[in-house]
């Protein structure tokens, strides 16, 4: 039953439904993957030509399919490709004044046969343009005006009426998607030129910023000599508020490193004694580091990757110049 009880048997049918949902709309883009060919490439190419002369690339579309186009147009201007959205209907009252000779238009309709675009069609083409249609009517009015079509037919919607734009909708978004990180790959845009695009978000600060700008340093860096005893590393430890210290030898260079956790473990194992240990027995030998002319990104994977609480910083010497704590990273507003 789907009734307002709310009891186990409905909230199981909502699931089964929701995986229905799913199971559709990949077995539609499964579909649509299928039909990928030639014209992807073609269409690749045309964009990539725009961008080289300075065009950019014109998104039209109405209804869900223009909600559609709104997000691809955002992808595709975020990664190096200039991006505009043109309305459908004002394009005729005199918004046909973005559109310039050089430029790509990409045209999304299901049908192919939107009132409001077919209509809009040859007006574009009086223009120096390419179009390039994403539809599932390859055969339509609207496949008929273009210079490519990218087929996104999918056998059903995931509606059980087979009615709102569901699959289709999925499908289109898709394909917009493997268009603009194909054309991403073929313009040669790097993570630096992302991170450019995006300097007031966490991915763009995390891009910008290097490793020296995130870190503790002077007397928040803890660093002992691998001579010193357990309790007089404590005591350094504690100054910094550091949960972990940089161990070095005798000419500076980092040899390992001693964390709160070590302690522990080593209490656990000899609490009378552990005190009096110097550093070099206990300590962690080769600990993990980074450079700190680094990206910040850097650090946030291998964060991602280890298990571990603090990373060491050192410079080209392999001497210890800092400490990124892990709680600091959402101070920093870089993860």
């Amino acid at each position: 039953m789907r009734g307002g009880g709310g009891g186990k048997l409905g909230v199981m049918s909502y699931l089964a439904r929701a995986r229905e949902v799913f199971d559709v709309e990949l077995a539609a883009l499964k579909s649509v993957r299928g039909l990928l060919d030639e014209s992807f490439d073609r269409a690749v190419e045309m964009i990539v030509a725009t961008m080289a002369q300075r065009g950019k690339i014109i998104v039209v579309g109405i209804g869900k399919s223009g909600n559609v186009g709104g997000k691809i147009a955002a992808t595709l201007t975020s990664t190096g490709s200039t991006s505009v959205v043109l309305n459908s209907v004002d394009a005729l009252h005199g918004d046909l004044g973005i559109v310039n000779d050089g430029d790509v238009v990409l045209a999304l309709s299901y049908s192919g046969e939107s009132e409001e675009l077919v209509s809009l069609a040859p007006a574009l083409k009086r223009f120096a343009v390419k179009i390039i249609a994403i539809t599932g009517g390859i055969k339509s009015s609207l496949a008929g005006y273009s210079d490519v079509v990218l087929n996104v037919k999918v056998p059903r919607e995931a509606c059980p009426f087979n009615l709102a734009p569901t699959s289709s909708t999925t499908a289109m978004l898709v394909m917009g998607d493997a268009l603009a990180m194909a054309v991403l790959e073929a313009r040669g845009f790097k993570e630096a030129d992302f991170a450019r695009r995006h300097p007031a978000g966490a991915i763009g600060r995390a891009m910008l910023l290097k490793v020296g700008d995130i870190m503790r340093t002077g007397e928040r860096n803890a660093i002992a000599r691998e001579d010193l005893t357990v309790e007089q590393a404590l005591l350094v430890m504690t100054k910094a508020k550091s949960g972990s210290l940089s161990i070095v030898n005798a000419r500076g260079k980092l040899t390992g490193v001693f964390t709160d956790g070590d302690l522990r473990r080593l209490m656990a194992a000899d609490r009378a004694g552990c005190f009096d240990k110097p550093l070099a027995a206990v300590m962690t030998r080769n600990p993990i580091a980074i450079r700190e002319d680094a990206l910040a990104a850097a650090a946030l994977k291998i964060f991602d990757e280890r298990n571990i609480d603090d990373l060491i910083v050192v410079n080209a010497r392999k001497e210890p110049v800092g400490l990124i704590d892990s709680q600091d990273l959402p101070k920093l507003k870089i993860m």
